[in-house]
């Protein structure tokens, strides 16, 4: 009798420890998101109202510790890379090629969140592991019709963002003639593809000639990862606090 009622006690403290829990420490988390989430997103520059005015636009050089054969510039506005100014210089002919972005053409930063744990993790990704392309995905992507004048067909660009660097790759190709004696193996997905990697695009094959990166540091880029880091470690924070409770209710020895 003595140890029921110890227990129907017990049981009534924990109730309203979770009461307590759920209506006090749960809104205090959610508030402390919202904050750190509305640090995160100011740091895109992104406008909030219609009232503001354009978003202000940041220039980047992109560098490389090798030669240089790529250089360039890019126009961040937003989470919109809204321009590109590159010059590629081909080894074989010392041939100069410029290029940059249509007019009518953007490329969109890809990362942000919208339902708490599961999008601050794709965020947080976004920034912290570029996806993996295979080479016809890169050809097919509407990159390839971004620039003006349009790349050469031997020619491709990727762009992706890894942690705080907004990084290009250009792919310089040689067309595989029918009649070639080489093994050919297509290449899979991967982040960067190494000279010697080979597709087939449409019923011509290729083999990647030679690969340029350069890259740029966008420092607002870092601050973001970190308010991502930091909300998903007050949701897990949470969570495991409710956890303790869970377990306690689905295990009731009494």
């Amino acid at each position: 009798m003595a140890a029921a009622m110890a227990s129907a006690a017990e049981r009534a403290v924990l109730e309203e420890e979770f009461k307590w829990l759920l209506q006090e420490e749960v809104h205090g988390v959610l508030r402390q998101l919202q904050d750190i989430l509305k640090e995160a997103s100011h740091r895109f520059a992104l406008p909030v109202g219609s009232t503001e005015g354009p978003v202000k636009q940041e220039n980047f050089m992109l560098g490389t510790s090798s030669a240089d054969q790529v250089k360039g510039v890019l126009m961040l506005q937003g989470d919109a890379l809204c321009q590109a100014d590159i010059n590629l210089k081909i080894p074989r002919n010392n041939q100069l090629l410029h290029f940059t972005f249509r007019e009518d053409k953007q490329w969109k930063l890809q990362q942000l969140m919208d339902a708490v744990m599961l999008q601050l993790t794709r965020a947080r990704n976004r920034l912290t592991t570029p996806a993996s392309l295979t080479l016809p995905e890169i050809a097919s992507s509407g990159l390839t019709k971004m620039f003006t004048p349009a790349l050469p067909s031997d020619i491709l660009v990727n762009f992706y963002i890894n942690l705080n660097k907004l990084c290009l790759t250009v792919y310089q190709l040689h067309a595989l003639q029918p009649n070639s004696t080489k093994n050919f193996r297509p290449t899979g997905g991967s982040i960067l593809h190494n000279p010697g990697a080979m597709f087939e695009c449409g019923s011509q094959r290729y083999e990647v000639s030679h690969v340029h990166k350069v890259e740029c540091v966008v420092p607002w880029l870092n601050d973001a990862l970190v308010f991502f880091t930091v909300s998903l470690q007050l949701c897990q924070q949470l969570k495991d606090k409710i956890s303790v409770f869970s377990s306690y209710w689905n295990y009731r020895p009494y």
